[in-house]
């Protein structure tokens, strides 16, 4: 299975269009990245050691603890396209779980732990 990555990038730009309004409208200050893989250091910050188990990254302060602050650099949802790819064995499996992953990510932005993050991203 394989996608390029301007194919990758626009699935997940299809998901977040994809989103109900009411959440399109409170997604602020957040910049979402597709990369091929996760650096070490994201993956230490979770825990992990394989690099193809990590499908999607949250780095932020969740919207519902912010408070007003001023200027702050963008909270960051990071898509990883490799993990993703070879997780698959088709297209159509492939766009489910970069939609899914999407999801999970800014149930993150949201304030989800990671039990609410899995139930919004299976909603894909």
């Amino acid at each position: 299975m394989n996608l390029s990555v301007e194919q990758f990038e626009r699935i997940v730009e299809e998901a977040i269009e994809s989103l109900p309004e009411k959440f399109k409208k409170k997604i602020n200050n957040l910049a979402v990245f597709v990369e091929n893989f996760a650096t070490r250091e994201q993956l230490n910050k979770v825990g992990l050691s394989n690099p193809y188990s990590l499908f999607g990254l949250y780095e932020g302060h969740v919207q519902s603890r912010r408070r007003n602050v001023g200027p702050v650099l963008p909270d960051r949802i990071t898509i990883f396209r490799q993990p993703i790819i070879k997780s698959c064995s088709n297209g159509e499996e492939c766009v489910k779980r970069i939609i899914n992953t999407v999801k999970h990510e800014i149930a993150h932005h949201f304030g989800s732990d990671e039990k609410g993050a899995r139930k919004a991203g299976k909603r894909a």
